[in-house]
């Protein structure tokens, strides 16, 4: 892992063994991220060398219940680790910490700083295993409460990485997270719902009639991404009306289709942006937590603003997180502290 020229926290091709990979070297931990959809798992040597990896669609939502702990050893398994008289500290972030999850762990309080996010963690033990759950943050305001699960990992991790970065981090999804981070924690954050919204005007408003079964190209580049963002940018507190001129432009001049389905991407996407924008100072950094066609979207929305975003690798960060994290519930975990080098030029 590394840092590029350009600012970017990186991970390099070949950095990691292909899953299933037995490692020669003793594993001393197990890092998991394990969220709605998707699960992964770094098994980390000496210093915080990643020994082996595993990817699975095996999220919270595809774990049948109970069926938690089986997943969690069939993957370690698959890296060579099996039960033993001394116990595997593995520590795991996201969503199977939810109630829906395998143990409930409880949120901790915004602001909350990485110390605060690991003393928080709900510990349990089972044979060979000894499991350490992070909590997820909650802002308790009644005015206006948030939580996030997954995230403050990687905000964690950027931190371990970068002790004294300060600005915003946006990390985009179907519950988009944009989040403060100063002072060496998270000092406030707040959900837009855009991915959600998108999926729910597309399959369920009276834009089904125009979009049908298309889905938006994930090109920034298209006519419709690119007018779409423009309209969204421009006035964000005019979204609902320009929702509803997608369908009226199918009715009146023959928009339907990927097309549609392109400006409803932009529009949200741009009035997001430009909303949550007015409150982040000039200058102020802004780092983007996105991967695929979702990053490219969001990259050129905040071009189009005239704030260019710097891009930050959420499996970096959420493996810097995890393993700092893992050294303050473990003291002989503590060398495994991401070095130096993880850091960005």
């Amino acid at each position: 892992m590394g840092g590029t020229g350009d600012g970017t926290i990186n991970s390099p091709a070949g950095d990691i063994p292909a899953g299933g990979t037995i490692p020669a070297e003793q594993p001393r931990l197990a890092a998991v991220d394990w969220g709605t959809s998707s699960f992964r798992l770094w098994l980390v040597g000496a210093g915080g060398t990643v020994l082996a990896e595993r990817r699975a669609a095996e999220g919270m939502q595809a774990v049948p219940p109970g069926g938690f702990e089986a997943v969690l050893r069939g993957h370690l398994a698959a890296v060579g680790v099996e039960a033993t008289d001394a116990p595997l500290p593995v520590v795991l972030c996201g969503m199977v910490g939810a109630r829906q999850g395998w143990r409930e762990a409880a949120y901790a309080d915004c602001p909350a700083d990485p110390a605060a996010l690991a003393a928080a963690a709900l510990r349990f033990d089972l044979p060979g295993l000894d499991l350490a759950i992070l909590p997820g943050v909650a802002r308790r305001d009644a005015d206006r409460p948030d939580v996030m699960r997954g995230e403050e990992t990687q905000l964690a991790g950027l931190l371990a990485l970068e002790p004294d970065y300060a600005g915003v981090v946006v990390l985009p999804g179907t519950h988009a997270k944009w989040a403060t981070v100063a002072g060496g924690r998270i000092a406030d954050f707040r959900t837009v719902m855009t991915g959600e919204l998108h999926a729910l005007l597309a399959g369920h408003s009276i834009l089904r009639h125009s979009i049908g079964d298309a889905r938006p190209s994930g090109d920034p580049a298209s006519p419709g991404f690119r007018a779409g963002l423009a309209r969204g940018l421009a006035d964000p507190a005019a979204l609902a009306g320009e929702i509803f001129a997608l369908r009226a432009g199918d009715l009146l001049f023959a928009r339907h289709g990927a097309e549609v389905a392109d400006r409803l991407s932009g529009l949200l996407i741009g009035a997001e942006v430009g909303a949550m924008l007015a409150g982040v100072a000039k200058g102020a950094a802004i780092g983007l937590v996105a991967a695929g066609p979702l990053a490219g979207l969001y990259r050129a929305a905040f071009v189009a603003a005239g704030r260019p975003a710097r891009d930050l690798d959420a499996d970096v960060l959420v493996r810097a997180g995890l393993i700092a994290a893992a050294g303050r519930l473990w003291p002989d975990l503590a060398a495994l502290t991401p070095p130096a080098h993880n850091s960005a030029a």
